[in-house]
């Protein structure tokens, strides 16, 4: 799953940035096979799509935000440093927005500013949703855990790998406990995952390169984590 100074956003004292991944898709009957094109080093992670998602319009717009209405709005593109900010304004003038719906969603250019965002998203006890045809990949996953209440209609597809540095390192060369892999750990935790949900699920991830992606439907992220429209499923039991 991506990661890591560009994204999610934890204050720590170590900048990682992830590699850019473009990936083309066989879709299998669980797994989409893919070949991955890896972009040069930088401070951006996601994934890109050979179909991306259609992209509503709303009634207002506040970067990669949109407002659909008073209750809802949508997330439908790569966050950046200037995310946190655009989410504040939106919140600020829509008060009574209470769900947040991941349409297009390839990832983040700034990994600590995502992590932000992601609690930000929490503190305000906003719920997150993906609809049927949305698609959430790499650090835009974070946000999605984000949701107080998660829920993903049949037709959501998810993409997730590791982090990798700007020095091309990667989780597994750096220590379990290690800040950069710390980070993660307690940011699944502060969103609502037992420290063994927590665990499962980083490994899980990162038993995929940055350079890949596996890209997963609803039923198979709700192997891994709550939510609340899929019969209730061990978190962490999941096998892929």
């Amino acid at each position: 799953m991506r990661r890591f100074a560009a994204f999610t956003t934890f204050l720590i004292a170590v900048a990682a940035v992830p590699a850019c991944a473009q990936v083309r898709t066989v879709v299998t009957e669980e797994v989409i096979e893919e070949e991955a094109v890896v972009a040069d080093a930088g401070s951006d992670r996601f994934v890109a799509s050979v179909a991306p998602a259609e992209v509503p319009n709303g009634v207002a717009s506040y970067g990669p935000f949109r407002v659909i209405d008073e209750r809802h709005a949508a997330l439908v593109g790569v966050t950046d440093e200037r995310s946190p900010a655009a989410f504040a304004a939106m919140v600020a003038a829509h008060p009574g927005l209470a769900t947040l719906e991941l349409v297009e969603c390839p990832g983040t250019d700034d990994d600590r500013a995502n992590l932000k965002l992601g609690r930000m998203i929490h503190a305000r006890g906003m719920a997150t949703h993906v609809p049927d045809g949305g698609s959430v990949r790499s650090g835009a996953v974070e946000l999605f855990l984000a949701g107080v209440r998660r829920s993903a209609e049949r037709g959501a597809e998810f993409a997730v790998h590791a982090w990798a540095d700007e020095d091309g390192r990667e989780p597994k060369d750096y220590a379990a406990d290690a800040p950069e892999n710390r980070a993660y750990i307690d940011y699944y935790r502060e969103m609502g995952m037992s420290a063994i949900e927590a665990r499962a699920f980083y490994d899980m991830t990162n038993a995929v390169p940055n350079a890949s992606a596996r890209w997963l439907s609803a039923a198979q992220m709700g192997q891994w984590v709550r939510l609340e429209n899929l019969a209730a499923t061990p978190a962490g039991s999941g096998s892929l």
